[in-house]
């Protein structure tokens, strides 16, 4: 073990628990100050923070990573704008902190009250994108919780520089600059030591691959609030409207084919699947896109497509129906009915993000009722499932859980509650 590592850990965690005491007694307008101080900062030092970025781009670049993965990774001005635009719009919500929930008298005469609290401290373990950096720090903040920030080495020179920015402008705002801590190594050791430290984090989130997400599982001594796979499906069904079909395929899988939200799997109704094969799946194909079709679904691509676009159509193995590609490359299996589709999804899925095509409503209504994901769409694109597209501003991660929160993470989802009990002497 790395006394030295170990000790530095431990200060930060003693300073996050410091200054989340101050944050969780702080007003709306002293946070929402801070928070526009921190967007304005982060224009300010765009400079600054673009040449870290080119540099991790660099290194990354030397290193391999994929292209899905470098535009993770990569900054520049429009996306540092619209950082601060989120910072922004956090600013300009409703603070998450001292709701009341519900409210009752017993006939004793106790005043029962349920409010809205801080979680405390939080610490966010995760890997390439360095925008996460300033969306946790922004929401953490606006929930009254400090934040104990670990990134990945693919993108450190990025994530110190937004920190470093970050906490200049809360100092400027007059609250404690440990209110945002960077863990600066990225020493794996380091996870699994946040992950001990029950005495300082109330609750801890993973965003990353799975082995991250099942180290932090296994290791955590507090609560995890999980982000696994994004096995995203969209079925078309029977009756669908077969080029709004196409148009939400292509955004779907070819927007930015390396997010969580992007699909990896098309479920087509038997119904429709020899039309759709011969006409909506050349969009596809021009983009790029790999099929790997099941053996019906191959038999039935017109041979004109299957030699123009031959090294983009493959028989599928049951394996690429449980893979998250995060590339051009998508699972495609024809399904006989709604319900097909739902268990299909169900077996194979993530619980993520899945969507039906379709004109029956009462096809899509079983969809949206049998389909147990974090969110669920109808003639809708899964690129929607984003905490800025929810309106919440922007997003802490997307929770596969089911406890304490699920799907887009804003800010009510960062908050706890606890009980207010006035009395006039009352004793048991």
């Amino acid at each position: 073990m790395d006394i030295e590592l170990t000790e530095e850990l431990h200060r930060i965690g003693e300073r996050a628990r410091s200054a989340s005491r101050i944050l969780g007694l702080a007003s709306s307008d002293e946070k929402n100050r801070a928070l526009l101080a921190m967007a304005n900062q982060l224009l300010e030092d765009a400079p600054g923070i673009l040449a870290a970025n080119a540099l991790d781009l660099a290194a990354g670049e030397q290193a391999g990573l994929s292209d899905s993965m470098l535009d993770r990774l990569r900054l520049d001005r429009v996306r540092l704008e619209s950082m601060a635009e989120g910072i922004r719009v956090a600013a300009s919500l409703p603070d998450p902190v001292g709701i009341t929930l519900t409210e009752w008298k017993k006939e004793n005469g106790l005043d029962f009250q349920k409010i809205s609290v801080p979680i405390g401290v939080i610490g966010i373990i995760y890997e390439s994108r360095p925008n996460v950096t300033s969306d946790a720090a922004i929401l953490c903040l606006k929930a009254g919780n400090a934040v104990i920030l670990r990134g990945g080495s693919e993108a450190i020179h990025s994530n110190r520089a937004i920190a470093s920015s970050l906490q200049v402008g809360t100092c400027r705002a007059g609250l404690p600059e440990a209110s945002i801590q960077l863990v600066q190594v990225t020493d794996r050791e380091a996870v699994r030591l946040l992950c001990g430290m029950e005495k300082h984090l109330d609750c801890i989130i993973p965003r990353g691959g799975k082995g991250l997400i099942e180290t932090v599982s296994l290791h955590a001594r507090m609560p995890v609030i999980k982000h696994y796979d994004g096995i995203c499906s969209v079925y078309v069904d029977a009756g669908a409207d077969l080029e709004m079909a196409r148009s939400i395929l292509l955004n779907a899988k070819c927007q930015r084919p390396g997010v969580c939200n992007a699909i990896e799997t098309l479920l087509l109704n038997r119904a429709i699947a020899p039309t759709f094969l011969s006409e909506g799946i050349l969009s596809l194909l021009e983009r790029g896109v790999e099929l790997r079709c099941d053996k019906e679904s191959l038999g039935l691509i017109p041979e004109s497509i299957m030699v123009e676009h031959a090294s983009l159509l493959k028989e599928a193995v049951e394996e690429d129906f449980r893979t998250e590609f995060l590339s051009l490359i998508l699972a495609l299996r024809i399904v006989d009915s709604v319900d097909e589709a739902i268990d299909h999804i169900e077996s194979h899925g993530s619980h993520h993000s899945d969507s039906i095509v379709t004109e029956d409503a009462k096809v899509a209504e079983r969809f949206l009722r049998g389909v147990d994901s974090a969110t669920v769409y109808w003639n809708a694109s899964t690129r929607f499932t984003d905490g800025s597209e929810f309106g919440f501003g922007c997003e802490i991660g997307i929770s596969t859980d089911k406890l304490h929160a699920r799907g887009p993470m804003g800010l009510q989802e960062l908050t706890s509650y606890k009980y207010l009990i006035r009395g006039s002497g009352q004793v048991r």
